[in-house]
């Protein structure tokens, strides 16, 4: 960081500068235009802010101050207030002129005064007000006069009970529109590289310091939390694609995931643009100012500013050929709830206390995509999307969101997929090949609706608690969509567990150490400064959203203890803990010690959290106690052709064990041209899904395999979230006409890819 010589910016780490002890936002109303051609998103975000745990201490602010001694003093941070929100039309503003920068926050007693320090990077900010809400007349439903608004304002709209959501929405939105107050000088601001820091002169304390604030902005063309790009069709788009710095780079937020907040947008956009967020209403185009359209969304779960996802672009929606559940139950009554049922979360409107909601296997969903890929979506996605819904909710019950929308999203986004409240984005690598890719990835991702989305992790470096179990879930729900019999579902999860082991092997022998812990932070996880800043370990390493450690180490966590105690009795613990932690944030310990409490026998076992910490989560590399897994080379496969008779038809070979084939002769030092022509022709390798396609482009690389060359590059170019590393082993072979095909195809690809996939690259390549 520019400001804090406390943090080495060589280092990969990411602040989170946010000093959410000292206040809150609990609740961001969002006024945004998208500018296709400028590529920027321009307008306000209005933030309801609360005094936080640590408000009633003198700070001192600024992200230097909020970031350093984090060792020396350090707090467990908790959120236990109500929050909930309604949906409403918002006016637009008219488009601001560029935005030319900030005011310096300077004065003569500024170490004496609050500093609100937003997380923020990538904004052009110009100018930051104080709202008059005292000119709102609605507020005379809270009891709220105008002597003490200031201070009882966010407080009692948070407190307010979720069957009043819908009034409680409305009063946040006429908050939002009021003017700034008159007669008064804009709030001081002042941005260094990762922070927003706001003052108001003269206000020394949280609970001084204005309650609603709204920040006029504007995004930059390159900025790290939206992507400008193509999509398939060639037309222009954007798209939140998962950065490492998450949101801050859309709009000014608290970052840290303890800030659980409610938010509603309204977006305009052109016309002819489709604009889908991660709210829960399914939100329909109003006419706005000429040439735009206006989308409102909402939603009235309290979570982590990192979770809001936006996509703009001329998206088709695939055509619905069954019952797709959305006419007679977009929209389950959220107003009262089941008094049978109790949530230990923050007051708001809950599904899970919802009976309609409990039953309700398949929640409405829609497939979006370029036209390009429409056709595939329809017959690939959409099928499989109620069945892979329907799996789920057989395993851990009630969907935690009302609605999921799907979008095949462009060729550089840099992942199969990726989950958010809402909404789902896919790679277009999951519609070639059979079924099992897409259907396998649909399931991962609806996974996170639980663990991830609506079950978070309170630190986030421990990612595992998100990735391990959804990989872990991915199995399961898979093996209901396919209604395979135990033993056929035993033998596909055994055969995913062996291609897993050795993906995990290979990585955890070429990866640095420090990577390879999922609990990086140790006994000190969950704790942040006195402030709330604290720092994200390693989550600017280009290489980390490309390694698998995360999912398969957890994975193999998750399946280790299944072990021990039974699948069905693993999985039934898995929806009474989903239960009693839905919509909080969560630490490695609250599962596994809940889980060796429901289980006192695993203790005689030798298994305690101390033990899993130090075996599993806290050391780089697999326990000891992992060494269990042992795949013969003969075993399954011996009774298989034992079955079989002496003749066994290869073209049977499903993807997992052709992958597997595949991989097999990746180890052998020579294979004959000929072999690798009847091996293509044999299966049709260019017609099988990404990830048989990746071991058939290594193979052809590693045997130089000219007539294959076509398919590397083909796979390099529409396959970008599978091939970065595929640029390495054509490097490294040294070969004049391998190293010109990764070249070229960097050089075609590269103003479409992912930034961290373009500087992986680049490494390998220049």
């Amino acid at each position: 960081m520019e400001s804090s010589p406390d943090l080495d910016p060589n280092k990969d780490d990411l602040p989170l500068c946010a000093n959410t002890n000292h206040m809150l936002v609990r609740h961001y109303v969002l006024d945004l235009a998208v500018y296709i051609q400028r590529k920027v998103i321009a307008g306000s975000i209005v933030l309801f802010l609360e005094p936080g745990l640590g408000s009633s201490k003198q700070c001192e602010s600024g992200c230097a101050s909020n970031t350093q001694d984090q060792s020396q003093v350090s707090t467990k941070h908790d959120i236990n207030s109500p929050i909930t929100p309604e949906h409403k039309r918002l006016i637009p503003p008219e488009e601001p002129p560029y935005l030319i920068g900030g005011m310096d926050v300077g004065s003569e007693d500024e170490s004496e005064e609050f500093t609100l320090v937003l997380d923020c990077c990538d904004l052009v900010v110009s100018r930051v007000e104080e709202l008059d809400v005292t000119t709102v007349l609605d507020l005379k439903k809270l009891d709220v006069n105008e002597q003490d608004v200031y201070a009882g304002l966010v407080q009692r709209l948070v407190s307010m009970p979720s069957s009043c959501w819908r009034t409680q929405h409305e009063l946040y939105l006429q908050c939002s529109r009021s003017s700034n107050i008159v007669n008064t000088q804009p709030l001081q601001f002042h941005m260094d590289r990762w922070s927003l820091q706001i003052r108001k002169k003269g206000v020394r304390t949280p609970h001084d310091f204005p309650c609603a604030v709204r920040i006029w902005y504007e995004t930059k063309p390159t900025g790290g939390s939206v992507r400008w790009t193509k999509d398939q069709d060639g037309r222009c788009c954007v798209y939140t694609m998962g950065s490492p710095i998450n949101n801050r780079a859309l709009f000014p937020c608290q970052e840290p995931p303890v800030a659980m907040s409610t938010w509603q947008a309204c977006v305009r956009a052109p016309c002819d643009f489709t604009v889908l967020m991660s709210g829960e209403n399914q939100a329909f185009p109003e006419p706005a100012e000429t040439g735009f359209q206006q989308w409102d969304y909402y939603v009235t779960m309290p979570m982590p500013a990192s979770t809001f996802t936006i996509a703009v672009g001329q998206w088709l929606e695939a055509e619905v050929k069954v019952t797709n559940y959305v006419d007679d139950k977009l929209s389950l009554p959220l107003d009262s709830g089941d008094e049978e049922y109790i949530c230990s979360h923050m007051d708001y409107p809950c599904r899970f206390m919802v009976g309609p909601a409990r039953v309700q296997t398949v929640i409405p969903h829609r497939v979006f995509a370029p036209s390009c890929h429409l056709q595939k979506a329809q017959d690939m996605v959409l099928p499989l999307l109620p069945l892979c819904l329907t799996a789920a909710h057989s395993v851990l019950g009630v969907h935690p969101f009302p609605r999921l929308d799907v979008l095949i999203v462009p060729s550089g986004f840099s992942s199969l997929g990726m989950a958010s409240p809402h909404i789902v984005f896919l790679s277009q690598s999951v519609l070639t090949g059979e079924r099992n890719l897409c259907g396998a990835r649909l399931c991962h991702e609806i996974a996170h609706s639980w663990f991830g989305l609506a079950i978070g992790a309170r630190d986030w470096t421990e990612e595992w608690i998100s990735e391990g179990f959804a990989t872990y879930l991915e199995d399961v729900f898979w093996s209901h969509v396919q209604k395979l019999g135990c033993r056929e579902a035993e033998e596909q999860r055994q055969l995913k567990a062996l291609l897993r082991w050795r993906r995990l092997s290979d990585e955890l022998q070429n990866s640095e150490e420090e990577l390879q812990v999922l609990r990086p932070n140790k006994e000190n996880t969950g704790e942040v400064s006195e402030s709330g800043a604290s720092v994200v370990k390693h989550a600017l390493n280009p290489e980390k959203p490309f390694m698998q450690v995360h999912y398969l180490k957890g994975y193999f966590l998750l399946k280790f203890l299944a072990d021990q105690i039974g699948e069905e009795k693993f999985l039934q613990f898995f929806k009474v803990f989903v239960g009693k932690f839905h919509g909080q944030l969560i630490l490695s310990q609250d599962f596994l010690q809940m889980l060796l409490d429901a289980f006192p026998a695993m203790s005689s076992q030798g298994i305690a959290l101390e033990t899993i910490f130090s075996d599993w989560l806290d050391t780089p590399e697999m326990p000891e106690v992992a060494k269990w897994i042992h795949f013969s080379g003969s075993g399954g496969k011996g009774s298989k052709r034992k079955r079989a008779g002496p003749k066994v038809n290869f073209k049977e070979l499903n993807p997992e064990q052709l992958v597997l084939l595949l991989e097999f002769l990746l180890e052998e030092c020579n294979l004959s041209a000929s072999t690798l022509r009847l091996l293509q022709s044999t299966y049709n390798l260019q017609a099988q899904d990404a990830e048989v396609k990746h071991r058939w482009c290594e193979l052809a690389v590693k045997h130089k395999h000219t007539a294959a060359y076509r398919d590397v590059e083909l796979f390099l170019i529409h396959d970008q979230a599978m091939g970065v590393y595929l640029y390495g082993e054509l490097m490294v072979q040294e070969d004049a006409r391998q190293q010109a095909l990764a070249r070229r195809c960097l050089s075609i690809i590269k103003d479409d890819m992912d930034q961290s996939a373009r500087t992986v690259v680049e490494e390998m390549i220049l």
